[in-house]
């Protein structure tokens, strides 16, 4: 599917970014300029936040805390100490 811009202003920046990057064609050139704008706004997420993020995603793949669990115990346990 071709790109087909209207505005020319648009259609002049998408140019430039394609020759910059020596996209192949205005298609890439959007595409990567898309890719880097979003890639840009991400890291503008504190730091905090995305640790966070990170955290809790981490924190649901394993599962449920077991106050009781005796890392010791279990690593003996493995080793067959």
């Amino acid at each position: 599917m071709a790109l087909y811009i209207r505005d020319d202003d648009v259609d002049a920046l998408a140019r430039k970014v394609q020759q910059i990057t020596n996209a192949p064609n205005k298609t890439e050139a959007v595409r990567r300029a898309l890719q880097n704008e979003l890639a840009r706004a991400q890291e503008a997420i504190p730091l905090k936040e995305r640790v966070k993020k990170l955290q809790d995603k981490v924190r649901k793949r394993m599962g449920s805390k077991t106050p009781d669990f005796d890392m010791k115990k279990f690593t003996d346990d493995m080793w067959e100490i």
